[in-house]
């Protein structure tokens, strides 16, 4: 199929290493331009993508025959700049948090669907090898059935911890925490969440319970300032239980590294042994090899939907799901107590 002309919106961390690099390896997309006013990051582009165009606002974008856009700028940006585009005709990618609450999100759905544009939340976790091996492990029945989701986005980083701009830790890494709970287990009767407020006024050292309509429970952990991270997933089953450690995927650093899917080929994704999880049954344990993780999927999939060839990677109701499951988290943690859904 002829390449999607997509911009990109945004080069901050997840412009810069999350979006442009994956976007520009990937042969279904002709990356345009991107919109930036900061000198510093007009100057990182013109360093790192030779050639590639700034400009300074998405109808500069549009003008340039963009098709698409990925977004990925602060948080409380998102829900106007996905509603913009999707008015200039372009199809929208939305990093997370799709929006900052479930209110903003079905709006942007709602556009969306009046448009008859493609839009997507850019959910990009579904595709880290260890998660792509859990569902796979579940799919496969080897668990039995699934009880217990215990999953953690845990880090050491407490200077500078949770962005502002990102809304703090509950909308930055619960986003990916309840969407992973959710395609994994289905949707939610209760919520119950705790969080701890840092000096910044920012939530950190988030957890998360939700108890699922089929009856599996979720605990969800998410901190920048965790000294001791635990395991990445522990999955328990009727049949047996996975269990895989840290540190999380490696496809981030591989991209922080300088590394794209265009220059490891078949290694993209690829987890050494040694971080290979073990499915387990009390005493008794056999190693799992992990999954690719395919991040670079995502993009080439959402380019086939613009062009009418498939749906979207991830489809955006599911970005309105998980934020309703956010607003109650956040309910909870304010004012304590179960949210039911």
């Amino acid at each position: 199929m002829d390449p999607v002309r997509f911009g990109l919106v945004g080069y901050g961390f997840g412009g810069r290493w999350f979006h442009a690099p994956l976007l520009a390896a990937a042969p279904e997309v002709d990356l345009l331009g991107v919109v930036t006013t900061s000198a510093e990051r007009r100057a990182q582009v013109a360093a790192e993508h030779p050639g590639l165009p700034t400009v300074a606002s998405l109808e500069e974008l549009a003008a340039a025959g963009a098709e698409a856009v990925a977004i990925s700028t602060p948080a409380d940006t998102h829900s106007a700049l996905t509603d913009r585009a999707l008015e200039l005709g372009l199809a929208v990618v939305c990093d997370k948090p799709f929006a900052l609450d479930a209110a903003a999100a079905r709006r942007s759905v709602a556009l969306a669907a009046e448009r008859g544009l493609p839009l997507a939340p850019y959910q990009n976790r579904r595709w880290d090898s260890d998660f792509r091996t859990v569902r796979a492990l579940v799919d496969a029945g080897r668990l039995g059935t699934v009880t217990r989701f215990e999953s953690r986005f845990e880090r050491f980083a407490p200077e500078p911890g949770p962005p502002a701009a990102g809304g703090g830790t509950l909308l930055d890494f619960g986003s990916h925490l309840v969407d992973q709970a959710l395609v994994l287990l289905g949707p939610v009767d209760t919520v119950y969440a705790e969080w701890r407020l840092g000096a910044s006024g920012l939530d950190d050292d988030v957890f998360v319970a939700l108890t699922h309509a089929g009856g599996a429970r979720a605990h969800l952990w998410g901190s920048w300032s965790q000294g001791a991270p635990g395991d990445r997933f522990r999955v328990a089953g009727t049949e047996g239980a996975y269990v895989v450690g840290g540190p999380m995927d490696g496809q981030e650093d591989a991209l922080l590294a300088g590394h794209t899917p265009a220059t490891l080929g078949g290694r993209w994704g690829a987890e050494p042994e040694g971080r290979w999880g073990r499915l387990r049954r009390g005493d008794e344990g056999v190693v799992v090899p992990t999954e690719r993780g395919r991040w670079d999927t995502f993009h080439p999939a959402f380019a086939a939907a613009v062009r009418g060839r498939g749906p979207v990677p991830v489809d955006p109701r599911d970005a309105v799901a998980t934020a309703t499951v956010l607003d109650a988290a956040r309910r909870s943690a304010t004012g304590g107590g179960v949210i039911r859904l």
